[in-house]
């Protein structure tokens, strides 16, 4: 007998044995259980739980029917019957604290004689069960084999990434409205650096990245600022830094900065795609909820802990990240404490060549000095005198570098209690900071305006190769070209606080109030200190015949990285910038439920608050040569292009700061700074239930939601105090139809009336410009904004099939019946501007411009009913491939496709998949990621000309890796843009032309680590 086969029998032998001797026991002991009616996979799920018991059940038995409630002090055996009854369903017991949930008529295993629970009566708690213990057959041929290979015709027991994604499609099964959902393959195990990356890899989500790391997500197709995203019941704001090419230097808007948060804070991630109206409004794209893990999702003591280091292919530096939680319940489980943290340092460089865009003479409206170059190739006519101002060539052609030292802390805490039977309440706490130290030197040369060289910029044209196609200067020498080497030092802390408070109470078995109340507060502050350092005029050239996206460039007798070379510097910018986001949320509903049905309704009171603030210190110049330093990483540009990037002198931080001449004093500025503040109303009625038609069941759920938003503006214009406020109210109705055709086939159908409120900067009145002799007003934020309005329908097809496969598609439209545009618009300045317009130094009573009397001209932000059209297709395909033999079962994929047009396309991209190929046994686990997006619309028209401005879509590729040492210990490895994938952003010129804005990388990141549970 070989060893697998011995331990097959002995413990065989062991689970009769204990079955025998412990059913009595097992039976008599009683708990205390609070379940509510409804679907049995949930319902099977908690009375585990709460019984301390093992129930295996077959989705295929369970799906679509509809459990009893179960309440008080019971037996598990009488809690299962009770459970069970009039399903179809019983439970057999299959050894001690573990049952199997079969069809009533499914025949007994040979050999021997199950308990069979089909009634209140079938085994009082007093009763002595005489009954063998079933032992099911696959298990001592699953013994006598080995871990990796699944005897013939045996159940598979789902565990690791195979068995998340069968909790997902569980949860968008049972969804009356379209959700999908990404869930942790453990505590704190979600497997991506943050958040955005995880919701990636969701159909109809494409996201942006900064530096290599995600920031914010595309749903659908809309930007980041119509997605509404909550955490733990609550919306929730979210802001950092960013790069200038990222649009904007500190997020003062509404999109949702996912890179603040570390991802192993949160254990489940639910994207709502249709509307409900127990669902908050705002996001027209759809709403993300976050959660966070709660002690009563555990049972009993449990620590998590895990420890990797991070090593990136461009940095050449390792990185710490590490997880902790501790979990806990006592007091018979009427209490829990559960505490997490997470802590990571990033070290990442962002090394490209850049021009800063492309440009023309003749767009630029001045000429190439006339110095007759040497032309290879023919330019086209624009209309220019001289053909060669039609030429488009780089602006500030550099090499950049941008180096970010991160460093990132979550914590989470949650207390929860039952202090009487039906009553639950908890005490959630987060916080998360994440802190960034950059460092960017970029090489600037000047070619951004044309014409005689002298006082730091012009140039001398020395030779010019033109393009095919006659537009584009492709290479070019010169004489007398300035270089302004750019040296800028950031500092940037998020810093994010939440408290939620809620409860819910079972007053009755049919009616149930659950109430909360939150706090959360964002604040981002950054500093910046940039300086140019400005060189004698020296020889250039740069080649992109080779390359359309890095050039080869030269110097000539010139040496860039000599400080001797430089001879004047100015400080470009020296300020501080801040934001806070402050949102307080409270809510209560009540819900009803009479057999198949359940009413809902509820009211809803928010709080939003954004002020934005800028300081501005001293502006010196100096001497630049006593300032200088070499380029402070010796292998620049390696991982961009084979031998690297030229190197040049940068400006020495820790010399200007010993220098005294940058003061610490910085001057408020009085006149940027804002406040909006928005305070909504609302309430909803909702019901939700479910009918059979014929051998189907077709659940439903209708309902309105009302809201009022109240607007609060706040500025200081012309040294005066300004505010405005302003009101609207809205009616959204919502409708969700998922018919259950087979068990395994589902089809849906939503309708819903969304919102999304005007974007922030829309909204606030800081810095208009008032001009009194011509009557015009510009610059100005219009708070009467009302929000944007959409139809919105869906409709698809869902089936599941085999033991987790699924395959979905789905179509979508939003017709989007209000919008903002902007506007020119003769009419009456609004009666809260006129103290500050009398109070403006500039105004004159001779201008004829009373704001009491005058119209005025506005150039400013309206609502329009001409709106944008979006529509799409989504398809998901999850296949575990468990129908195949031995080692190949455990193989699977999991994967989607977003196709997604619109009349603006902004954001946009038209094309978008994920596709994972995994292996998992549940000790044993590789998975390989590839997300993809097309390139999208940066903006139209765009900056120096072109008619737009784009960002190429990346294809980025993840891998996965643990090995189970035991069942506590794993050891794991995880490599991030694994390709080392480029990003670009690039203008189109006239329309038909490539030419690149930036181009750089940021390198492979690459994890190894271990993970211990107790």
């Amino acid at each position: 007998m070989n060893i697998s086969t011995l331990r097959g029998a002995l413990f065989t032998s062991a689970a009769i044995v204990c079955a025998v001797s412990s059913p009595v026991q097992a039976a008599a002991q009683t708990r205390q259980f609070a379940i509510d009616a409804q679907l049995a996979e949930t319902a099977i799920t908690q009375l585990g739980r709460q019984g301390d018991i093992q129930i295996i059940a077959a989705r295929r038995l369970t799906h679509a029917v509809r459990a009893n409630a179960v309440r008080g002090e019971m037996s598990v055996d009488e809690a299962l019957a009770r459970l069970l009854a009039g399903t179809g369903l019983v439970a057999r017991r299959t050894g001690p604290g573990s049952y199997a949930i079969v069809a009533r008529s499914a025949p007994q295993p040979t050999g021997h004689r199950a308990m069979t629970l089909t009634s209140l009566t079938a085994a009082p708690a007093n009763a002595t069960a005489s009954q063998d213990a079933p032992i099911p057959a696959s298990r001592a041929e699953s013994e006598a084999t080995t871990p990796d290979e699944p005897p013939a015709g045996s159940e598979i027991l789902v565990t690791g990434f195979r068995a998340t994604l069968a909790k997902a499609q569980d949860l968008k099964r049972r969804a009356v409205n379209l959700t999908e959902s990404i869930m942790a393959e453990d505590m704190a195990k979600m497997p991506d650096l943050n958040l955005s990356e995880s919701i990636q890899r969701l159909p109809g989500v494409a996201i942006s990245r900064e530096g290599g790391e995600g920031r914010n997500i595309t749903l659908r197709g809309f930007s980041p600022d119509f997605t509404r995203t909550t955490l733990n019941g609550m919306e929730v704001p979210a802001s950092s830094d960013g790069l200038d090419s990222g649009g904007f230097t500190i997020n003062a808007g509404r999109a949702f900065d996912f890179h603040v948060f570390a991802s192993e804070l949160f254990n489940r991630i639910d994207v709502q795609k249709t509307q409900r109206a127990s669902i908050e409004e705002g996001g027209i794209a759809g709403t993300v909820d976050l959660y966070s893990a709660k002690p009563f999702d555990f049972k009993g003591f449990h620590v998590v802990g895990s420890a990797q280091g991070g090593y990136n292919t461009i940095t050449r530096k390792v990185d710490p990240r590490a997880t902790v939680m501790v979990s806990d319940t006592f007091a018979d489980d009427r209490i829990g404490v559960l505490l997490s943290a997470a802590y990571s340092k990033r070290t990442v460089y962002q090394e490209g060549l850049s021009s800063v865009r492309w440009t023309s003479p003749f767009v630029n409206g001045d000429s190439w000095a006339d110095t007759n170059p040497t032309v290879t190739g023919t330019p086209e006519d624009c209309g220019a005198a001289d053909r060669l101002d039609c030429l488009w060539a780089p602006r500030l052609p550099r090499a950049d570098f941008f180096g970010n030292d991160q460093k990132r802390l979550g914590l989470t805490g949650s207390i929860q209690a039952k202090p009487i039977d039906g009553l639950t309440i908890s005490l959630d706490a987060l916080y998360s900071q994440l802190d960034n130290d950059r460092y960017s030197y970029n090489s600037m040369e000047w070619l951004l305006t044309h014409g005689t060289p002298g006082n730091f910029v012009g140039q001398t044209p020395l030779s010019f190769t033109v393009a095919p196609d006659g537009k584009q200067l492709v290479a070019a020498a010169f004489d007398d070209v300035t270089s302004w080497y750019e040296s800028r030092h950031q500092t940037s802390t998020s810093k994010f606080r939440q408290f939620v408070l809620s409860g819910d109470y079972e007053v009755t078995d049919a009616i149930k109030v659950d109430a909360m109340v939150g706090k959360a507060r964002d604040t981002a502050d950054r500093s910046e200190l940039r300086f140019y350092a400005r060189s004698i005029p020296h020889y250039y050239s740069y080649d992109y015949s080779d390359n359309k996206d890095v050039a080869t460039l030269d110097y000539g007798n010139y040496d860039p990285n000599d400080p001797g070379n430089f001879i004047n510097a100015t400080t470009a910018a020296n300020r501080l910038n801040n934001v806070v986001k402050d949102n307080f949320t409270t809510k209560a509903n009540v819900t009803f439920t009479k057999d198949r049905f359940t009413a809902q309704a509820g009211v809803a009171y928010n709080r939003r608050l954004v002020r934005y603030s800028e300081a501005q210190g001293d502006l010196p110049s100096y001497e630049p040569s006593d300032y200088m330093t070499s380029f402070p990483v010796s292998h620049f540009g390696s991982g961009v292009v084979s031998g690297g990037l030229p190197t040049f002198a940068v400006i020495d931080f820790d010399a200007i700061g010993a220098s005294g001449l940058i003061s610490p004093n910085y001057t408020t500025n009085v006149a940027a700074g804002w406040e909006v503040v928005e305070k909504t109303t609302g309430g909803f009625g909702e019901v939700t239930g479910e009918i059979d038609i014929g051998a189907m069941t077709l659940r439903l759920d209708g309902g309105v939601r009302w809201v009022r938003t109240d607007v609060e503006s706040r500025a200081v214009i012309a040294g005066s105090p300004v505010e405005v406020k302003r009101h609207y109210d809205n009616l959204l109705p919502s409708f969700n139809a998922a018919l259950n055709i087979t068990p395994d086939l589902v089809a849906r159908f939503a309708y819903a009336r969304s919102m999304t409120r005007p974007g922030l900067a829309s909204l606030n009145i800081a810095a208009p410009v008032f001009e009194y002799t011509t009557r015009t007003v510009s610059n100005l934020g219009n708070p009467a904004l009302k929000p944007y309005l959409s139809n919105d329908f869906d409709l698809g097809f869902e089936w599941y099939f085999s033991k987790g496969g699924l395959f979905a598609v789905g179509v979508f439209k939003k017709n989007i019946i209000s919008s903002l545009t902007t506007s020119v618009v003769q009419q009456s300045v609004p009666q809260e501007y006129w103290a500050a317009i009398y109070a403006d130094p500039r105004y004159d009573a001779s201008y004829q411009a009373d704001p009491a009397t005058a119209q005025y001209t506005f150039y400013s932000t309206v609502n329009s009913p001409d709106g944008n059209s979006v529509k799409g297709l989504e398809a998901t395909l999850n296949v575990p491939f468990t129908f195949l033999p031995g080692l190949f079962s455990y193989f699977g994929i999991a994967s989607n496709y977003t196709h997604v047009t619109a009349r603006d396309s902004t954001g946009l991209s038209p094309n978008s998949y994920n596709f994972t190929a995994y292996y998992d046994t549940g000790n044993l686990g590789l998975r390989v990621s590839i997300n993809k997006r097309d390139d999208y619309l940066l903006s139209e028209p765009g900056g120096n000309g072109h008619v737009q401005e784009r960002k190429y879509g990346p294809t980025q590729v993840d891998l996965s890796a643990y090995y189970n040492l035991t069942k506590r210990l794993s050891l794991n490895v995880q490599g991030i843009n694994i390709t080392n994938e480029k990003e670009r952003i690039y203008g189109t010129g006239d329309g038909s032309q490539y030419l690149v804005r930036e181009f750089s990388k940021t390198g492979a990141q690459w994890f190894v680590g271990a993970r211990y549970q107790f």
